[in-house]
C-alpha cells in the first residue's frame, strides 16, 4: 500500500529512508524485493522497533507511517508527533479512547499532523455516492442501513490472526467496520452521537465448531500442524507463497507473529456476528450489520432522504491479505465483482447511475489515496475525502462505543468517550 509507490511512482517527489519493525527477515524481504522489482540499492535503513527513537533522531523524517498491530498505533503516532514528524496511519488511528485523548494531547501540543488512511472514500462507486448525496437527488438523508457481508475466505483470516484479540485489534467493529462507519460518517457529512450495539461469536472458536460437529477441526492449534487427511476448507498454508513466507513463516521467531492459528481454537475473544445503531449529531439514523462467515463478500447499503432512496451494491471477489501488490490485488478482486447503484424517486421511476471503473487495489481506491499522499502535485478534491485524526477519531469511536454497548447492554455517548468538536454538525467541520 506504501512501500511500493514510494520507489515506483513517487521518487522524484519522496524517499523512502528506513523501515522499523519487530522482524530484521521482514526488513530484508522488503529490501531484496525492491532491489529486485525496481533497482533499490539497499540504501533503505533498517531499525529494530525499539530503536524507533533512535531512526527519529537520526533520519528526522518529514512523515512516519504507521502500519503496526491497531494497539500500538498510538504509541508511534504520539512518539512521531513529539519528535517533529507528521504521521500518516492506517485505520483505525486506534482501538480505545483513552489512546484516542492521548493521540488528541499530543497532536495540541506539538501542532502535528495525523492522516488516516480511509482508501473506501476514493473508490468510484463510494464518491458517486457521495456525489449523488451532495447534489441532493434524495433530498436530506434521514437513514443509512448498511450491511456488510466477510466469507469464510477473507473474514475467516481475521480469525487467524492478532485481529482476534481484541485487546490488539478492538475487535471487527473497530479493526474492520471503522472503514463501513467512516464511509457513511463520510457520505452523508455527519457526526456520531450515540450508540447501541449487540454481538456474539457464533461461527468461530473451538465451542461453536464442536456444537456443529466440526470437532475434527479443532484438534490443531495452528493449520501447519493440521493433518493432510482432514480436508479442512480453513487450512492455510504458510508456505504457498514467497510472500507469506518471507514476510510470516521467516519472521516468526523474531516477531512473534503466528500467521495461521486455527480459527476454531480456544483464545479467540472478539465477535463475528454484529448489529449497531447510531443516531447523528444532525438527528440522521444509521442501522448496520457485520458478519464474518457468510457464502459471499461485499455490501449493500440503503440511504433514505426526503426526497428518494439510494441503492448500492458491491460484491466482491473474496481475498485473504498476503502482502499483495497493486496490480495483484486488483487483478484478484477484479474477477466476479460487481456494482450496482439505483435511485429511487420519491415520486418517479428508478434509474440505474454507472459507476465509473477504475485500477487498483481496493476498487481503484489505493491509486488515488496514495497520489494525495506522496504527490505534491495531485489535484484539489473536491469531495474532501482526506481524513485527519479528528474524522478517523469519529469513524473509531462508533466501534468503542460499540464494544463498550455491547459489554454494558447500554447506548453510550461518544461526547463521554471524546468530545469531538461541540460546535460541528458535519463531518467537514472536523480535521
Amino acid at each position: 500500500m506504501f512501500i511500493d509507490p514510494i520507489v515506483r511512482d513517487y521518487s522524484e517527489h519522496c524517499e523512502l529512508l528506513a523501515f522499523c519493525d519487530l522482524s530484521q527477515v521482514r526488513m530484508d524481504y522488503h529490501r531484496k524485493r525492491l532491489t529486485e522489482s525496481y533497482g533499490c540499492k539497499g540504501e533503505i535503513k533498517t531499525y529494530h522497533a525499539d530503536q524507533f527513537e533512535q531512526m527519529l533522531d537520526e533520519l528526522k523524517p518529514d512523515i512516519v507511517i504507521v502500519c503496526s498491530s491497531d494497539d500500538t498505533h498510538h504509541d508511534y503516532i504520539i512518539r512521531s508527533l513529539d519528535k517533529g514528524c507528521d504521521v500518516v496511519c492506517e485505520k483505525p488511528i486506534t482501538i480505545d479512547d483513552e489512546k484516542l485523548r492521548a493521540i488528541q494531547a499530543a497532536v495540541d501540543r506539538s501542532g502535528g499532523k495525523v492522516r488516516v488512511t480511509f482508501n473506501v472514500r476514493w473508490t468510484p462507486g463510494a464518491t458517486l455516492v457521495r456525489d449523488l448525496i451532495d447534489k441532493g437527488v434524495i433530498g436530506n438523508v434521514k437513514h443509512v442501513n448498511l450491511e456488510y457481508l466477510l466469507d469464510t475466505t477473507h473474514g475467516a483470516d481475521y480469525f487467524r490472526r492478532w485481529h482476534s484479540e481484541k485487546g490488539r485489534s478492538g475487535g471487527l467493529l473497530v479493526h474492520k467496520s471503522t472503514h463501513h462507519f467512516d464511509l457513511v460518517n463520510w457520505w452523508i457529512n455527519s457526526i456520531p452521537k450515540t450508540v447501541y450495539a449487540i454481538g456474539d461469536l457464533v461461527f468461530y472458536g473451538k465451542k461453536n465448531a464442536i456444537a456443529r460437529g466440526d470437532e475434527a477441526f479443532t484438534t490443531y492449534e495452528r493449520y501447519s500442524e493440521a493433518p493432510k487427511e482432514n480436508n479442512d476448507p480453513f487450512y492455510f498454508d504458510l508456505d504457498k507463497t514467497p510472500a507469506t513466507k518471507g514476510l510470516y513463516r521467516d519472521a516468526e521467531t523474531e516477531s512473534g507473529y503466528v500467521r495461521d492459528r486455527n480459527v476454531f481454537r480456544d483464545g479467540i475473544d472478539i465477535e463475528d456476528s454484529m448489529s449497531v445503531i447510531v443516531r447523528y449529531r444532525n438527528g440522521i439514523m444509521f442501522n448496520y450489520s457485520l458478519n464474518a462467515y457468510c457464502p459471499k463478500e461485499g455490501y449493500r447499503a440503503c440511504i433514505s432522504g426526503d426526497k428518494g432512496r439510494i441503492e448500492y451494491e458491491e460484491i466482491h471477489r473474496s481475498h485473504v491479505i498476503t502482502g499483495q501488490s497493486d496490480k495483484e490485488l486488483a487483478k484478484e478482486q477484479g474477477e466476479g465483482r460487481r456494482k450496482s447503484l439505483i435511485v429511487y424517486p420519491l415520486f418517479g421511476n428508478p434509474y440505474e447511475v454507472e459507476i465509473p471503473t477504475a485500477t487498483g487495489g481496493h476498487g481503484g481506491g489505493d491509486t488515488r489515496i496514495q497520489e494525495q499522499i506522496f504527490s505534491p502535485t495531485a489535484e484539489p478534491d473536491p469531495y474532501f475525502r482526506s481524513a485527519g485524526h479528528e474524522q478517523g477519531a469519529a469513524s473509531a469511536l462508533i466501534g468503542i462505543a460499540a464494544n463498550q454497548s455491547i459489554k454494558s447492554g447500554q447506548p453510550v455517548v461518544i461526547d463521554d468517550l471524546l468530545k469531538l468538536n461541540p460546535e460541528a454538525t458535519r463531518l467537514n467541520e472536523l480535521i
